[in-house]
């Protein structure tokens, strides 16, 4: 078969099959009276091998390996390959998102393109300083799409970057909140904690339903989290919550102010009381949860209240049981 009909059948061109002539990888088995190429069966089979390993990615010259090597490996090529092709979607992904952030940010000019190129450079550099000028610079200076500051604020680990992406989240108008709220359902402990802090200094009300729903998160500290955030917002959901938040002593003073502010409420009152009281009641026999009980309990208005505190005066553990009579003195 001469070259024309070759190309023809193959679909590579008569170019590209001199170039792979040159290049050792296939060579016409024979040539006619006139001296033209002419390529055999095998000849034509050896062409679309070459063409399947280069759809892959391989170089010409890897092609050309793979065909003539008997120790070439092939599995390890293919892993390289699976490697190179991850590598390259990351960087057209990064890219991808980079551009869509630009397009969001609705640039007049390309003064506005080079601001939000320089900013969302910044905040993935490696230098915190940099990220948390950055990050303070997000909301006045050089507006940026508030999904790349929920980004950012997710795989933050300095405790100062964090907090001025916080910041900054909370003056973006709450559009992160389901970049956020997909946060909480990350496999990795940190980015849970990190979801919710954002979405606790987010004012709006698209966060606060989103910290509703965190109350049955499977990561305890997300759902103590989101109840100290949702009790400053006087969200009675939060109220188990937080009262095993004062037994277990975790974040305990701010769970009892969360109460306390909630209890302004007379029917959240008596409800608040009644579970501390229940506390009490079921095996919490430890001196030191009994006094932060005792603690909670000063501060929610009502006679169910003050009669569990006269109860704890006459407490053994002496601290609890003057801690309860100071608390009647002050209340009476």
């Amino acid at each position: 078969m001469l070259i024309g009909e070759v190309a023809r059948r193959s679909g590579v061109s008569a170019r590209m099959l001199r170039h792979y002539e040159s290049l050792g990888l296939v060579r016409p088995t024979g040539r006619t009276g006139a001296g033209y190429r002419e390529y055999s069966g095998e000849d034509i089979r050896r062409i679309f091998h070459i063409e399947s390993l280069r759809s892959l990615g391989l170089s010409l010259r890897e092609v050309g390996r793979a065909l003539d090597d008997p120790g070439f490996s092939l599995s390890e090529l293919v892993d390289d390959l699976i490697r190179r092709t991850r590598e390259r979607i990351e960087v057209e992904t990064e890219l991808l998102t980079r551009l869509r952030r630009i397009g969001a940010a609705e640039p007049a000019g390309w003064e506005d393109v080079l601001q939000s190129v320089a900013l969302l450079q910044a905040l993935g550099s490696k230098s915190a300083g940099t990220r948390q000028r950055a990050a303070l610079s997000a909301i006045e200076e050089v507006p940026v799409p508030v999904e790349a500051l929920a980004e950012a604020a997710l795989s933050e680990s300095d405790p100062n970057v964090a907090g001025a992406l916080r910041w900054a989240l909370a003056r973006s108008g709450g559009g992160g909140c389901v970049l956020l709220a997909e946060g909480l359902g990350s496999p990795v402990a940190e980015v849970r904690k990190r979801a919710v802090q954002s979405l606790a200094e987010i004012p709006s009300g698209e966060a606060t339903a989103v910290l509703q729903d965190a109350l049955t998160n499977p990561d305890l500290v997300v759902r103590r989290y989101a109840a100290l955030a949702l009790g400053a917002r006087g969200v009675a959901d939060a109220v188990p919550t937080l009262m095993d938040m004062v037994v277990e002593e975790t974040h305990d003073v701010d769970a009892a102010d969360a109460l306390s502010a909630l209890a302004i409420r007379p029917a959240l009152a008596e409800r608040i009381a009644t579970g501390l009281v229940d506390r009490l009641a079921h095996g919490t026999a430890e001196s030191p949860a009994r006094l932060r009980l005792a603690q909670a309990l000063a501060d929610i208005p009502g006679t169910t209240a003050s009669r569990a505190l006269a109860d704890l005066s006459h407490d053994e553990d002496r601290a609890v049981a003057l801690t309860a009579a100071y608390v009647l003195g002050m209340r009476g």
